[in-house]
Order: structure tokens, then sequence, then C-alpha cells
């Protein structure tokens, strides 16, 4: 199953953002170790150019552990995550046009 994955980062937590990122950087590669894999993904920025939440597709085989992996990332366990969306994709989801994968 795939999933849109959103989330909302607190404000005032770019120096949070910035110590944790090498560790969530880890986090997606590594599926959270095995708990999905990340298609594709990026962060949010608003007009200034400030980070402002993050996004991700992911493909999983349940729900549960589609939310163990965004729960799991450092940025929402230490709580730089203000928000946490998922949203299931439809079942035709076109993975494969995503050429690189961001976690096996």
């Amino acid at each position: 199953m795939f999933f849109l994955m959103e989330n909302l980062h607190h404000p005032g937590k770019q120096a949070e953002r910035d110590r944790l990122r090498p560790t969530h950087r880890d986090w997606v590669t590594s599926g959270g170790n095995g708990l999905c894999s990340v298609l594709i993904g990026s962060a949010l920025w608003d007009d200034a150019g400030a980070a402002i939440g993050h996004w991700g597709v992911l493909e999983a085989d349940t729900a549960e552990a589609a939310r163990a992996f965004a729960e799991g990332d450092p940025f929402h366990a230490e709580g730089v995550v203000r928000t946490l969306k998922l949203t299931r994709l439809a079942d035709g989801f076109q993975a494969d046009r995503i050429a690189t994968r961001m976690s096996g």
C-alpha cells in the first residue's frame, strides 16, 4: 500500500530541525529500519524560504507500519512535528514512475 505522509512543523523549531536533520535522513534512508520504503519526499517551505514541514510517499504493508515510520522519525519523536497526516493512495498508484527511491 502507498501513503502520502504530510508533516507540518512547530514554528520556531529551525534549530532543532537542523540538529536532527542527519538522523532524520538516516531514518528515511533505512525506511525506519525496514518499516517501509520511502519513494520520494522533500521539505516544505514558506514563501520566504523557511522550512515549515516535510512530506513523503511511503510504501508499507499496513497503515500501522506507515504510522510507525512517521512517528519514529526523529523530527516527530523529538517534537519538531506539529501535525502528521497519513492518507492512503489509490491501489493503482504508479510507483514505477518514480525512478529512484529514497530507501530500499
